[in-house]
């Protein structure tokens, strides 16, 4: 039994330890993960270098000095100078080992190479229960931003500072091969930059638990050329299509009668006050070009594997699954427990209702 469960914490632990994983933290593929990957690694062999003395020394001290039968009392020893300054000094030295990285990783990830006042890119990033917002700064007006939601996109690499916000709880932003964990903490500012010396789509998660659904609270970061990123931003800044199948235009007035604009915006534009300060969203995710992002409402994979572009036939199933039932998809949101469809029997959609709403949400790109 004890083999049993040897084998299986030992498979455990190798089973952690794949660098192949998507949120494997030892595949480092930008400065700040991989600066604290070598931090990581810095104190590990410390601590394994302590475990194997202290253990070592406890072993041999259990049978060098085992009572056997005929010893008397043993030799009363009453303090050694050289040994007690010896393991005083070794801790010093080991915790010097440790800290001088640790120190440098903390004042490396504090501020970007090139921060925002030096023209580096700058975004905000709000946690909602249970998503991720993203305000990017609007490259031809200073005083608007572009919103969207559970996808983030950067240019390959080039630093990039987050303004990090929460609008309930406290969450936080994670994207393990870019960069470690920061809180999002509500009413108070905090910051972390991340930087992607690869091109390709990476995966985002909250790090803080934050309800029922904190497990499905993720994001996508898709790193990007420069030329790429900038297409993007202002494809982005468009407004939203305007539908002419039959279906759609349906779809999109039963949005608008069904309340679901109280919650969301179909406009990706957001003007800053006059004071050049941020103002609250609304409630829900941003769904201007929602037909062209890779995941929906922050889990539901809208690709197939190996592919960066949106499937339309796995959003269309996932957007009619979501809106049948949210609650069952993601536990304890909002919209099912708020929207009048969800809680007022009288007012639920019926099929052709949904399939009207999906035709319309389809347009969306």
């Amino acid at each position: 039994m004890l083999v049993l469960a040897m084998l299986t914490i030992i498979g455990a632990i190798a089973l952690a330890c794949t660098p192949s994983h998507n949120q494997s933290t030892f595949d480092t593929l930008g400065p700040v993960a991989e600066n604290q990957a070598f931090i990581f690694i810095v104190i590990f062999w410390v601590g394994a270098f302590v475990f194997v003395a202290v253990e070592g020394a406890l072993i041999y001290a259990v049978f060098k000095f085992k009572r056997r039968p005929g010893d008397g009392d043993p030799v009363q020893v009453h303090g050694n100078t050289r040994l007690e300054i010896a393991w005083t000094i070794a801790p010093i030295i080991i915790l010097i080992i440790a800290a001088v990285p640790t120190v440098q990783g903390i004042f490396y990830a504090a501020e970007a190479p090139i921060p925002p006042s030096e023209g580096g890119l700058e975004v905000d990033a709000i946690g909602h229960q249970w998503w991720f917002e993203f305000r990017y700064p609007h490259p031809d007006n200073p005083g608007e931003q572009i919103v969207f939601a559970n996808e983030l996109h950067i240019p390959v690499g080039e630093p990039v500072t987050f303004n990090l916000g929460s609008v309930d709880v406290i969450h936080s932003l994670w994207v393990p091969k870019l960069a470690g964990k920061v809180d999002m903490i509500p009413n108070n500012d905090n910051s972390l930059w991340l930087q992607a010396d690869e091109p390709g789509v990476f995966f985002g998660q909250c790090a803080e638990f934050c309800g029922v659904s904190h497990a499905n609270m993720k994001f996508k970061v898709v790193a990007e050329s420069r030329s790429e990123f900038d297409a993007w931003l202002q494809s982005q800044s468009q407004s939203a299509f305007e539908p002419a199948e039959p279906l759609a235009v349906q779809g999109k007035e039963l949005f608008k009668s069904a309340g679901c604009t109280g919650c969301h915006a179909t406009k990706s534009i957001m003007k800053l006050s006059k004071d050049g300060k941020k103002l609250p969203g609304r409630i829900g995710p941003n769904l201007t070009h929602m037909a062209s992002r890779i995941n929906l409402v922050a889990m539901l994979d809208n690709t197939e594997i190996g592919n960066a572009e949106p499937n339309d036939y796995m959003l269309q199933r996932n957007l009619k699954d979501w809106i049948s039932n949210p609650e069952e998809i993601k536990p304890g949101n909002i919209m099912s427990a708020q929207a009048a469809v969800y809680t007022d029997p009288s007012k639920a959609l019926e099929e052709h209702e949904i399939d009207a709403l999906v035709a319309y949400l389809l347009t969306l790109k």
